[in-house]
């Protein structure tokens, strides 16, 4: 239950943290342990319905996107059961997580 949990949290920030942008460079993060995002590594939730999303947590913000293939479609691999998280999605970062 901890990485349901976990990815809500994420998935909150993520969407809390797309308020503020206003069209910047999305590629690094500009929070207080700022880094590039590409030092950080992402991991994999499943989603409800079974399809995968991009994550990455670095111990104060979080990072989600849809893994789409090369047409665009969502990808559904079936690497985990839905609503799982997986993968080194905390590897980079300097920030103990707080949950």
């Amino acid at each position: 239950m901890r990485v349901v949990k976990t990815v809500s949290v994420i998935a909150a920030v993520a969407a809390l943290s797309a308020c503020g942008i206003n069209g910047g460079d999305l590629t690094a993060d500009r929070g207080i342990d700022s880094k590039e995002l590409g030092v950080l590594s992402a991991g994999i939730w499943v989603d409800p319905n079974g399809c995968d999303h991009w994550i990455i947590d670095d111990g104060l913000e979080g990072y989600m996107d849809a893994r789409l293939d090369s047409y665009g479609r969502p990808v559904c691999s079936g690497i985990a059961p839905p609503n799982t998280a997986i993968g080194p999605f905390k590897d980079g970062s300097q920030v103990p997580d707080t949950i």
